[in-house]
C-alpha cells in the first residue's frame, strides 16, 4: 500500500473505534455544535487579509517531526493577526494532531479548517461538535458519490467544504455543494512537490468556485505568481512550523508579502 492508502486503513480502524467512545447523539450535544460559523469564503474576498491559510502541525509522513514545541494556542493566536484561515491537523497516528488541537484554536475568531483524512460522515458530525468551520474531503480517498454525500451533510450543517484534489481527472470529483477546490501540489502517493500542478489545473476549476493552492509555498513569490493565476487562497504549512518560533516566521512573512505587493 501507498502511504495515502495506509492513512485511510488506519483511518476507518480509529473512526469504529471512537464511535463506541462518542455516539452521534452524544457529538449532537457538545457545546460547539450549534455554533455560528464562521465563513472562510468571506475571509478569503477581504482585502485587509492576507488570502493564507496557515496550518498547525506537528508531523508529516514525509517530514517526520516538524515542530513538537510550539503550542496550538500560541501559534494559531500569531495566525489570526492576518491570515485569512487557519488549518489545524487532526489526525493523530501520522501527523500528530488531535481533535483537542482544533479547540484550542478556537478561541480565534478566525475560520478553521479542519485538516483530517475524512472517510466517514461521523467525521463530519464530528467537525461540526468541535468547532470547525470548514471540512477538507481529499478526491484521492473518496468517490464521487462520497464526495456528494459528505458535502452535502456538511453543507446541512452550516460548514463550509474544500475539496482536495491533485490531477485534471479528479475534477470530476467536484460538485454543487463544494465551496472551495484545493489543488495540492504534493503527491500524496510520492509526496513530491511542483506547483506547476497549481498552475495547470486553475482554468479547470469552476469559477463560482474559490481556487486554493497547497503545499510547496516557501516564498512570497510563490504566492504572487499563484494570485496572478487566479488563485485566491494559500494553504502553508511546514513552512511555518519548521521555523524555531512558527509565529515570528509567519509575521516575517507576512510582512514580506505586504512589501512585494505593494
Amino acid at each position: 500500500m501507498n502511504i495515502l492508502e495506509t492513512i485511510v486503513a488506519h483511518k476507518k480502524l480509529e473512526i469504529a473505534r471512537q464511535k463506541l467512545l462518542h455516539s452521534i447523539a452524544d457529538l449532537e450535544t457538545a457545546q460547539l455544535f450549534n455554533r455560528n460559523t464562521l465563513s472562510l469564503k468571506k475571509f478569503l474576498l477581504d482585502e485587509t487579509r492576507t488570502g493564507i491559510i496557515a496550518e498547525y502541525k506537528r508531523k508529516s509522513p514525509s517530514k517526520g517531526n516538524i515542530n513538537t514545541i510550539s503550542t496550538v494556542q500560541e501559534v494559531t493566536m500569531a495566525y489570526a493577526q492576518s491570515a485569512s484561515g487557519i488549518s489545524v491537523l487532526t489526525d493523530n497516528e501520522f501527523f500528530g494532531g488531535n481533535a483537542a488541537d482544533l479547540l484550542h484554536a478556537r478561541v480565534n475568531q478566525v475560520p478553521i479548517l479542519r485538516k483530517d483524512f475524512m472517510v466517514d460522515a461521523y467525521q463530519i458530525i464530528e467537525a461540526k461538535s468541535i468547532g470547525a468551520d470548514v471540512i477538507l474531503l481529499i478526491a484521492a480517498c473518496l468517490t464521487v458519490q462520497e464526495v456528494k454525500q459528505f458535502a452535502a451533510l456538511a453543507k446541512g450543517l452550516g460548514l463550509e467544504v474544500l475539496l482536495e484534489i491533485h490531477n485534471e481527472e479528479e475534477l470530476a470529483h467536484i460538485c454543487a455543494d463544494i465551496d472551495f477546490v484545493g489543488v495540492n501540489n504534493r503527491n500524496l502517493k510520492t509526496f513530491e512537490v511542483s506547483i506547476d500542478t497549481s498552475l495547470q489545473l486553475i482554468n479547470k476549476i469552476p469559477t463560482e468556485m474559490l481556487a486554493i493552492a497547497e503545499s510547496g509555498i516557501s516564498n512570497v513569490d510563490t504566492i504572487v505568481t499563484l494570485h496572478q493565476a487566479g488563485f485566491k487562497g494559500f494553504l502553508i504549512g511546514e513552512n511555518f512550523m519548521k521555523e524555531p518560533d512558527p509565529a515570528i516566521a509567519f509575521a516575517n512573512f507576512v510582512e514580506k508579502l505586504k512589501t512585494k505587493l505593494g
